[in-house]
């Protein structure tokens, strides 16, 4: 069975940025309703195309989200339980599909069990909710003990996830996600920490109270097929095609994203029944705006992004092009407040948002980009053609990165009486021997054609 997924294009909100909450949680401080400003957002994101929201972090932490308080109540900086499952609702009511982040391999120092183990010390009943723990040593906080940090980050406080009792709390946290808010799958934070045991059981207690459940891990690094396929996470974050993405384009050299997608899903592609989770940019990384050099090559990426195999996310705000870069390590500027008028009156870009809402409903409109094949045609420095094929429906991208327009020949294996139809814009391409002749594929752009018999 094809996931709901593949026919997706996701929408993805760290909704303490987006919505303007303080960096800090004053955890006496009265609870507001910040998440409800994403309601001003909807019809936009209808309108873009989008149909499934991955929404970052919302409940209870002590600072960016990641550093968890309490897994069953809502961040009161941004609202409460009641508000979250309303929000959900009204965008399920509108299209919109929701995935929660899951913060499993570990938790903040205020998390309650933490906060025993430091009142109680080697006597707290919670001393195996921990990993690494060790009172031989002190802590760079100058606790009595130390203990495993996620990267060295000792506010990050790793989780022991072979312990029955951890699993049990953290499982019937995500039974309550489900049945309370109605969410659609879960986004695992730092999958590639989390024991591959942990992931298949989590998978399988999920898809046993909804069997449409979609889990999506954030790897970095490595073979993606350790954490994901059979009975473990549905999808992972494609970070090898998101650096190729935009070092392609920077570097005027096709052939890494080629490369990658190639050894993705072409042939003897080791990916090619995964539906890895495709992006520009994110709330960790560089805005794409401001990672390539020309911006008009946002508009070749992002043809690329919707038309290559997998789940296509854009980050909000960058669908107008907005910029955001680390500023002394500080991910504030990746993750700012947006006022959706506001962002609109000054974009620079109202081009690139037409053309992702283009792009979206194509991809939708088309099993062969939701689950086709993947072959290479061509690629040089600056062009690139590739074809998706499904079921009979054939779909073949062309990108040109270069300044100028250029004339591409493309050798295509198919029989006489078929033509190519440009699903951006009204032409048409006659194929003559197994040949196309594309004259003038626009500076920084591309098309996407879609094979047919000629009438």
């Amino acid at each position: 069975m094809k996931s709901w997924a593949c026919q997706s294009v996701f929408y993805h909100i760290y909704p303490l940025g987006l919505c303007g909450a303080p960096l800090e949680n004053d955890f006496s401080a009265p609870i507001n309703y910040r998440l409800d400003r994403i309601y001003d957002w909807v019809e936009h994101l209808k309108d873009m195309g989008v149909n499934a929201m991955y929404l970052g972090p919302v409940f209870e932490s002590t600072s960016h989200g990641y550093d968890t308080k309490d897994y069953y109540q809502v961040d009161r900086r941004l609202g409460d339980n009641q508000s979250l499952a309303r929000l959900v609702s009204h965008l399920k009511g509108n299209g919109i599909r929701v995935i929660l982040d899951g913060v499993f391999n570990h938790v903040g120092r205020d998390f309650w069990a933490f906060q025993d183990l430091l009142e109680q010390g080697q006597n707290s009943k919670y001393c195996d909710w921990f990993s690494g723990l060790n009172f031989e040593y002190q802590s760079p906080y100058g606790d009595p003990f130390t203990y495993e940090a996620w990267e060295g980050h000792y506010n990050l406080v790793k989780l022991n996830l072979k312990n029955p009792e951890v699993k049990d709390y953290l499982f019937n946290a995500v039974k309550e996600w489900i049945e309370q808010f109605d969410i659609a799958g879960l986004r695992l934070d730092a999958a590639d920490c989390l024991e591959v045991e942990f992931i298949v059981e989590l998978g399988e207690f999920c898809r046993g109270l909804r069997p449409d459940f979609w889990m999506l891990g954030e790897v970095i690094h490595g073979d993606y097929r350790k954490w994901a396929g059979a009975a473990m996470m549905d999808s992972v974050t494609n970070y090898e095609c998101y650096k190729g993405l935009y070092s392609s384009h920077n570097d005027k050299n096709y052939f890494e994203i080629a490369y990658s997608l190639n050894r993705q899903f072409g042939e003897g592609g080791i990916y090619k029944h995964l539906p890895l989770y495709s992006f520009a940019d994110n709330h960790d990384v560089k805005r794409i705006a401001s990672t390539l050099d020309n911006p008009a090559h946002l508009y070749p990426l992002h043809i690329l992004l919707f038309t290559m195999p997998g789940v296509p996310s854009i980050y909000y705000g960058s669908e107008w092009g907005i910029e955001g870069k680390k500023v002394n390590g500080d991910d504030g500027p990746l993750r700012p407040e947006l006022d959706i008028n506001e962002v609109a009156k000054k974009s620079p870009n109202r081009d690139l948002l037409r053309l992702i809402a283009s792009l979206a409903e194509l991809r939708k409109s088309s099993k062969a980009l939701c689950y086709g094949s993947y072959q290479q045609i061509f690629v040089d420095h600056q062009q690139f053609a590739f074809l998706r094929e499904y079921q009979g429906e054939k779909v073949l991208t062309v990108v040109n990165s270069s300044d100028k327009p250029i004339d591409i020949e493309l050798e295509f294996d198919i029989e006489e009486g078929y033509q190519l139809r440009d699903l951006l814009e009204a032409k048409t391409f006659r194929i003559n021997n197994g040949v196309i002749k594309i004259k003038e594929v626009p500076a920084s752009w591309g098309l996407i054609m879609k094979v047919e018999k000629i009438q």
